[in-house]
């Protein structure tokens, strides 16, 4: 094989190494293309999903208000009690005094 064969024949196989290797870029390009509605798709996910971000926020922060509400309200109703229990048992001693005043006075 002389010099001119030889540039020939590496000629035709790096010829043909080109033609399979954009052969197979455009195979590739071709099954991985996105079509426009996959992208259409894609951009309603991303709109329902920031959507859906949107109301977790909003429910988070309605159940952090409600729950200091309730806190608040329970305080609230642990010392209304609190101060009934304390009426209750100073309208007891009261009761016990005025019973033992008439108990004396009968007695008496």
């Amino acid at each position: 094989m002389n010099r001119t064969e030889f540039i020939i024949a590496m000629t035709i196989v790096l010829f043909i190494a080109f033609g399979l290797g954009w052969f197979a870029s455009w195979l590739v390009h071709r099954l991985t293309r996105v079509t426009q509605a996959e992208i259409s798709d894609l951009d309603q996910m991303a709109r329902d999903l920031h959507d859906a971000e949107e109301a977790r926020d909003e429910a988070t922060t309605y159940f952090h208000q409600r729950e200091r509400e309730l806190t608040s309200h329970l305080n609230q109703t642990e010392a209304e009690l609190r101060a009934a229990m304390e009426g209750l048992r100073d309208a007891r001693a009261e009761a016990e005094e005025l019973r033992a005043y008439i108990e004396r006075q009968n007695k008496g």
